[in-house]
């Protein structure tokens, strides 16, 4: 059973959400949480597998929740998804920075909302495509947060990279730039006429290198250290 804890300031909102996840028969709403403070809190008192978390918050904001449970290492296991909306573009790159496991838009499908928490509660991560979009137009036209301004179509290259960047191999860099365009490992696999378990492997092996928590922060790195382009 993958346990949910709900975090959003508008009961009506939690309402609903609750009355989806758990009409289905693999997930289960074991709190809810009406600000970031006590998203937090709850986060390591149950220990669910995944938190909905909105981003704007009174008190304690998502992203500052989010930032605190990915840093706790006792919270490992808890995963974040940041639900967003168009005009919340802005904060996408800053909650990947604080350890958000995926995106979605709050009008999202409730097949597709489900379907995103099985994703992230097994450890993998999602991206809702319109999030992605703007994602990547952050990092190629110098808009990925404040002071993020740069030449348009260059990826924005941070200080403090990872030691393991320059372990990667090339293929491995292909397969993370592959990523961060957005291609699953199935497409990664058919792009690079290879098996999906050798995909697979490669990503696997970059994420380590990289010490990146999953795919979702994988993409981050991949534009932040210059190793994905808009081309990718």
């Amino acid at each position: 059973m993958i346990r949910v804890l709900l975090a959003d300031d508008q009961a009506l909102v939690r309402a609903g959400f609750r009355m989806l996840l758990e009409a289905s028969e693999d997930i289960c709403v074991v709190g809810e949480a009406a600000n970031g403070g006590a998203a937090v809190a709850m986060a390591a008192e149950l220990r669910p597998d995944v938190v909905l978390m909105d981003l704007r918050m009174p008190e304690v904001d998502g992203l500052t929740a989010t930032k605190r449970i990915s840093a706790d290492a006792r919270l490992s296991g808890v995963r974040v998804v940041v639900l967003t909306t168009f005009d919340d573009d802005e904060h996408v790159f800053g909650a990947l920075r604080a350890g958000a496991s995926g995106f979605l838009v709050k009008d999202v499908e409730p097949e597709e909302l489900l379907q995103a928490v099985r994703v992230v509660a097994r450890g993998d991560a999602l991206l809702a495509p319109s999030v992605t979009r703007s994602l990547i137009a952050a990092f190629t036209t110098g808009h990925a947060g404040p002071g993020a301004a740069r030449p348009a179509g260059r990826p924005r290259a941070e200080p403090g990279a990872p030691p393991g960047l320059a372990t990667l191999t090339d293929r491995e860099r292909e397969v993370v730039a592959l990523v961060a365009a957005g291609l699953s490992n199935d497409e990664i696999a058919a792009r690079l006429v290879v098996s999906p378990l050798t995909a697979k492997t490669h990503v696997s092996r970059a994420m380590i290198k990289l010490a990146a928590r999953d795919r979702a922060q994988l993409v981050v790195l991949a534009y932040t250290h210059g190793l994905a382009t808009p081309s990718a």
